[in-house]
């Protein structure tokens, strides 16, 4: 232990950095050693075992990357579909698809005279009209976005196409396929209203959207308003009345009093919808030469225009509702209804600007919304 401590001591150490520290260094690890074995065991044990952990750590953690590998693609993949549905939800217009599903269901129902007529079979009726018609509105919205990629570019670049999201190809395989699904299913259901509403409208689709001699009639204002007016006020309407009352009811063809007022309704809404998409889009119509209203008569005057008609729509609601051989609380709801969805439609105007596009955007999004909620209200006027 004396010579331990003597080793230890400050005197040899700086003794060990002259002549004679070779030797020194060699003493004191030799010292060290045979004076504390137990540390030295217990060093070389510890460097022993953080070698073997260090090994089993490497071939536990290969495992590991493998399953978070897995993990990390299957999160991929899962994005990638969300990703996808999100862009196709974009490229269908959804506000329309919805707004043409409500009006389908509504005009097949102003059919159904009592209420003992609601039956399963009718369910199965208002299916068959509304799944063709998806198809329908979106080969009409594809198709017009396929020949309108230059025009969206300006007016609509957060579209798919436009956008670069989906390509040429996909969008006219997208459109391709509506069409023969739509009557495809028009066919397997057999009812005649139903398959020549579904032949006419693609037709006439087809003729404002494609850029061929004769056809494009969306660069003419008449033609467009006209063939948007024509579709939404007559021709859906009446082939969905009909396949309700005479295909699936199997009654003989005879207008209800609702069916007529729910045609008032649209003689009105339908042509202030056709006069308002085109609002937002002055820029790029005038631009590639599309004549619309809109850009012939400017914003303000087409955006009062089309509240005009949007008004005279719930007001021919409202006095059929209050003037109807309904129960008297079906005419409070049709006529508080309406007057609380042109009230709405009223206020709204004050926050529109005529020349921004995102706002009168919103504006023609909200009076689809606003005809969604009155199609609720049309089938109680009796």
């Amino acid at each position: 232990m004396a010579m331990a401590h003597l080793i230890s001591s400050p005197n040899i150490s700086s003794f060990s950095n002259g002549y004679g520290g070779s030797k020194a260094s060699k003493h004191n690890i030799k010292a060290q050693i045979q004076y504390n074995p137990l540390r030295f065991q217990l060093s070389s044990f510890n460097h022993h075992y953080k070698s073997i952990q260090h090994c089993a750590v490497k071939a536990v953690t290969v495992p590991s990357t493998e399953s978070e590998s897995e993990a990390s693609n299957s999160n991929n993949i899962v994005d990638s579909v969300k990703n996808l549905i999100a862009v196709l939800y974009q490229f269908i217009y959804p506000y329309a698809l919805y707004g043409q599903a409500t009006a389908t269901i509504a005009a097949s129902l102003t059919a159904v005279e009592k209420l003992s007529d609601i039956s399963p079979l009718v369910f199965i009726g208002l299916l068959q009209a509304v799944l063709p018609h998806s198809f329908m509105v979106l080969y009409a919205n594809g198709v017009n976005q396929v020949f309108d990629f230059e025009i969206d570019k300006i007016n609509k670049p957060y579209l798919p196409l436009a956008a670069g999201k989906l390509s040429f190809r996909t969008c006219a395989f997208i459109v391709a396929l509506s069409a023969i699904l739509g009557l495809g299913f028009n066919l397997m259901i057999g009812s005649p209203p139903l398959i020549w509403n579904f032949v006419l409208c693609v037709a006439l689709w087809t003729c404002y959207s494609v850029n061929l001699p004769f056809l494009r009639w969306k660069q003419y204002p008449v033609m467009a308003s006209l063939l948007i007016f024509v579709c939404g006020t007559f021709i859906n309407p009446i082939a969905y009345f009909l396949h309700m009352q005479t295909f699936v009811l199997k009654r003989p063809l005879v207008f209800t009093r609702s069916f007529i007022v729910f045609l008032l309704f649209m003689s009105f809404y339908s042509p202030g919808i056709a006069l308002a998409k085109d609002i937002p889009d002055v820029e790029g119509d005038i631009k590639h030469g599309v004549d619309s209203f809109a850009a012939r008569l400017g914003h303000k005057n087409v955006f009062w225009i089309c509240v005009f008609l949007f008004e005279m729509a719930f007001g021919v609601a409202f006095v059929a509702g209050a003037s109807s051989s309904s129960p008297f609380w079906i005419k409070i709801v049709t006529c508080l209804g309406n007057v609380v969805l042109g009230s709405i439609l009223w206020y709204q105007t004050k926050y529109v600007d005529v020349t921004n596009p995102a706002s009168t955007r919103s504006f023609y999004s909200l009076n689809w919304k606003l005809m969604m909620a009155s199609y609720v209200l049309l089938p109680l006027i009796r």
